[in-house]
C-alpha cells in the first residue's frame, strides 16, 4: 500500500499550525482524593473558549494542618507537568484549605517557580476577589472541615478585612467523604450556617458539590453564595478578559472584577 505524506510545513513557521498561544488555557492542580473540582470548572466554564486542564497532586487523608501543609512540597512539580512547554493564562491550585495554611504568596511562588508566565490563583484569591466583585463586607462562612482547619479559613477572611457573621463546620475529615454529602443537605445546612445580616454565604472546599445548587441556595437565603470551585471558574473567565455570565452558575457570574482588582496578576 502507498502512503502518501502531506507536508504541512515546519510548526511555528508554517501558516498550517495555529500559535502555540492561539488557545487560552486554564491549568488546575487538583488534590488526587478530590471527586469534584474537574467536573464543576468544566461545567462553569463550558462553551466559554477556554480550554481547561488538570493534574493531581499527591495528597494523603485525613486533611490536618500537616497534610495540607506538606502540598508545598510538590506543588510547583505539579504545576509543571501541566503539558510541559505549553503556555497557560492562569494556573489554579484546588485546594482551599491548603491556600489557608500555607499562604498565598507560598502557593504563588510555587506555581510561578513552574509557570512564570501564568496568573497564579487559589480558592482564598478567588473567593476575596468574588466576595470584593459582589460588595460583600459581612461573611458567614460554611466548611467541611474539623474545627482546628475551619478557623484558619476563616482567619484569612478575617484577616482580609470581612467580618466574620458566623462560622460552621461538618467535622469530616476525609475530602471523599465531603464530595458525598448530598444536595439537599447541602442546602439545609447552608441556609442553616447564613446569618441574616450577612451579605454572602462563603461555601469553603473544592471537594464539596455546590456549585450546582448555588442557584436553589441563593433563593433560599437571598444573598449571594460563592463557592471555591465556583469562584475560580468566574476568576478564570474574567483575568482572560472574558465577561459573560453562566446560566445557573449564581448571582456572581454577572459581576465584573471589581475596580483596580488584579488579582492572580504574574
Amino acid at each position: 500500500m502507498d502512503v502518501r505524506v502531506s507536508d504541512l510545513g515546519t510548526p511555528g513557521t508554517s501558516p498550517a499550525f495555529s500559535a502555540p498561544d492561539a488557545v487560552r488555557r486554564v491549568g488546575l492542580v487538583v488534590l488526587e482524593t478530590d471527586l469534584t473540582m474537574e467536573r464543576d470548572v468544566a461545567r462553569l466554564l463550558h462553551g466559554s473558549g477556554l480550554a481547561v486542564h488538570a493534574n493531581r497532586i499527591a495528597f494523603s487523608n485525613p486533611v490536618s494542618a500537616e497534610s495540607l501543609a506538606a502540598l508545598e512540597t510538590s506543588l510547583s512539580a505539579a504545576t509543571a507537568a501541566l503539558i510541559p512547554g505549553t503556555p497557560f493564562d492562569v494556573i489554579h491550585f484546588g485546594c482551599t484549605s491548603a491556600s489557608a495554611v500555607i499562604g498565598d504568596d507560598g502557593v504563588s511562588a510555587a506555581v510561578r517557580t513552574a509557570k512564570p508566565g501564568a496568573r497564579a490563583t487559589n480558592p482564598i484569591i478567588a473567593a476575596d476577589a468574588a466576595l470584593k466583585a459582589l460588595g460583600v463586607r459581612r461573611l458567614s462562612i460554611l466548611t467541611p472541615y474539623v474545627p482546628e482547619i475551619a478557623r484558619p479559613v476563616a482567619d484569612r477572611f478575617a484577616a482580609l478585612g470581612y467580618d466574620i457573621a458566623g462560622l460552621t463546620c461538618w467535622a469530616i475529615e476525609d475530602d471523599r467523604d465531603m464530595a458525598r454529602v448530598r444536595p439537599d443537605v447541602l442546602i439545609r445546612e447552608a441556609v442553616a450556617a447564613t446569618d441574616p445580616k450577612a451579605d454572602a454565604l462563603f461555601i469553603s472546599c473544592t471537594a464539596v458539590s455546590a456549585a450546582e445548587v448555588v442557584p436553589l441556595i441563593e433563593a433560599e437565603v437571598d444573598c449571594p453564595v460563592v463557592t471555591s470551585n465556583q469562584a475560580a471558574a468566574w476568576l478564570a473567565l474574567r483575568l482572560c478578559g472574558i465577561d459573560h455570565d453562566v446560566p445557573g452558575g449564581g448571582r456572581l457570574f454577572s459581576r465584573p472584577l471589581a475596580p483596580g482588582d488584579r488579582k492572580g496578576t504574574a
